[in-house]
């Protein structure tokens, strides 16, 4: 597989959101805004970059007992150290995020390319797998946030856009689930007509 294809197949072929459908429960419940999506999503792909090299680095002396292990706790180290940053750096961010950042610990999509990929492929295969699936999983993040903004907020990162306010459900929870409804609807029918 060639070195741009891992990148690109996280963002088309394997996004996480629209069409693993995995890491449902930040997706549906941190995209209340743009910047909330494209923080959590530029988060979690800190964490799978980093936790994917070290895991491709070491997996190879790890006894295969301990393997789920291992990992979420190397996943969990790299997860405190964003913890640490946010508060220092991006406060407020942090603050919005919440529980979503320690839960990333957890997260199936990162856990999963720590088994399905990592584990298993060199250093550089194992971080430009990272980064394409970081990359989809902030892509759809901030794509859903974007939507539910405008159409809740009739803004886009903060920035009003119209007068007035949007439909208030947008922003709540069952916004969510409508917004990504529509979109995973409108990415498989742009999906099928790239493939």
């Amino acid at each position: 597989m060639s070195k741009l294809n891992l990148i690109t197949k996280g963002i088309i072929k394997e996004n996480p959101i629209f069409v693993l459908l995995l890491g449902m429960c930040p997706t549906l419940g941190t995209t209340t805004s743009a910047i909330n999506g494209l923080g959590m999503g530029l988060a979690t792909t800190f964490v799978l970059i980093m936790s994917n090299v070290v895991i491709s680095s070491v997996s190879s002396v790890i006894p295969n007992k301990v393997r789920i292990p291992s990992f979420i706790v190397i996943i969990a180290a790299f997860v405190t150290v964003l913890q640490l940053i946010m508060q220092a750096y991006t406060p407020g961010l942090y603050e919005t995020l919440g529980l979503f950042i320690p839960l990333i610990v957890v997260n199936c999509i990162v856990l999963g390319r720590a088994e399905a990929f990592a584990s298993k492929n060199n250093i550089t295969d194992s971080a430009l797998d990272g980064i394409g699936i970081g990359l989809g999983f902030t892509l759809g993040l901030t794509v859903l946030g974007a939507v539910r903004e405008l159409l809740g907020s009739a803004s886009i990162f903060g920035i009003k856009l119209m007068e007035g306010d949007g439909m208030l459900v947008f922003v709540l929870a069952p916004g969510a689930f409508l917004a990504l409804g529509y979109l995973l609807v409108l990415f498989n029918k742009l999906k099928t007509k790239i493939s």
